[in-house]
């Protein structure tokens, strides 16, 4: 057995029941017995050691490589009893050190004066289309949904999810809209379309720019929303509305300030903006380092307090702070579900391992926002103190319009691929 894994295992799990069997089929079991039996297998002799001397990068590379197998439960069930018992107890002195270096590079990566953006998005928005077609709704929404009222499906909480941004958003006809992450497209066409604005959606994936400007010309709104490969620092001229909606994930830490005095800059005087993006209840000042490796270079999930302080320099006034927990928990599990439910289809996409690491992503986000208190938050912004009703019913009342709206809405097209 190995006995350094089977040490740190020992540490951290007091409650539940997992079943360990290393390479030799020598089993070992960890927590109080209760609930169902998890089963991991160790596939080789060093795979315990090398993720005990690095587990916050090498669990996720195991499970990747097959070299650690769950055989009863899922991955998800692994990382989840993990953070449930607690996986600071894993770190010994020499972890400590090893997070602290990953803290000063990350910080001093972070503020070097390079532009990483379209590198880092391309990276992850940029993979084939056809694969975010097997797990997300028909819309092609990318973010956090809404699931207002509780226990609606993906396709009617993605439906809630623009409805409530767009209610926050006052929008009347002929405003100039500007969204900053446009991904493929559909808030862009359900406002102009809802509201009758005219819609310039900015994106760095040439992948998702391709998909929305062929939705755009199938729908026939090409006159009101048009869609550009631009960084958000290049962005010039003025509009009466912003959104963005998990773009800001992607700023980097560094550069809070630059992002929000160029949005104060384009934002007209009785403007309002709407900032939608995953956050934190305190700083943490890096990212998981698998998830930067693999999934989203240069990324990080920001506390309030290390935003507000850059909103308020920027001269813009905070209208309204809406906190979703756990929302996006039921997110990444409908998406998780439809993709192993089309995980084949995967398979021919990309390969085997590239599966097995998209499995462990939504796997790891899931239970981060389960068991870490991760919330998503919605920031709305003006530069004018009447620039939103001081009373938040115009919300509800928006919504209701809205609803009856996307009862005549044309159902969408699908895009061929």
């Amino acid at each position: 057995m190995d006995t350094v894994f089977s040490a740190m295992l020992g540490r951290v799990i007091r409650t539940g029941n997992l079943v360990l069997v290393d390479s030799a089929g020598g089993v070992r079991t960890f927590g109080d017995g209760k609930g169902e039996a998890l089963r991991i297998r160790l596939a080789d002799e060093k795979v315990g050691q090398e993720i005990a001397a690095d587990p916050a990068l090498t669990l996720g590379e195991a499970f990747m490589d097959g070299r650690l197998l769950v055989e009863e439960g899922t991955v998800f069930d692994l990382l989840s009893l993990l953070r449930r018992n607690g996986v600071r107890r894993a770190a010994t002195p020499g972890l400590r050190l090893k997070t602290i270096g990953r803290l000063l590079s990350y910080q001093l990566r972070a503020r070097l004066p390079v532009n990483r953006n379209k590198l880092n998005v391309a990276h992850h928005y940029d993979l084939d289309a056809r694969l975010f077609d097997l797990f997300l709704d028909h819309d092609w929404q990318y973010s956090c949904a809404y699931f207002e009222p509780k226990g609606i499906g993906l396709e009617e909480a993605q439906l809630a999810k623009k409805r409530h941004i767009t209610a926050k958003l006052l929008l009347e006809r002929g405003q100039t809209v500007l969204e900053v992450g446009s991904g493929w497209g559909g808030l862009g066409m359900y406002m102009a379309e809802a509201a009758g604005v005219d819609v310039t959606g900015i994106t760095l994936s040439e992948e998702q720019l391709a998909v929305s400007r062929e939705r755009v010309r199938i729908r026939g709104l090409s006159n009101s929303v048009r869609f550009e490969l631009r960084d958000y620092r290049d962005l010039s001229g003025q509009y009466d509305r912003i959104v963005s909606v998990g773009m800001f994930e992607h700023v980097g830490i560094a550069h809070y300030g630059r992002f929000f005095r160029k949005m104060a800059e384009v934002l007209k005087k009785e403007g309002v903006m709407v900032l939608h993006f995953i956050g934190r209840t305190r700083p943490a000042h890096a990212i998981n380092p698998w998830i930067e490796k693999y999934i989203f270079p240069g990324g990080y999930l920001p506390a309030l307090s290390e935003v507000l302080p850059a909103v308020e320099r920027a001269g813009l006034l905070v209208k309204d702070v809406e906190i979703w927990p756990m929302h996006y928990a039921w997110t990444l599990r409908a998406w998780r579900e439809r993709f192993m439910a089309r995980r084949t289809d995967a398979v021919r996409l990309y390969d085997e391992r590239f599966c097995r690491m998209w499995e462990f992503y939504l796997a790891a986000m899931e239970a981060a926002f389960r068991h870490d208190r991760l919330p998503v938050i919605q920031l709305q912004l003006a530069r004018h103190q009447d620039a939103v009703p001081y009373a938040r019913d115009y919300i509800a009342e928006a919504e209701q319009r809205l609803k009856a709206f996307e009862a005549d809405r044309p159902p969408l097209e699908p895009v061929s691929f």
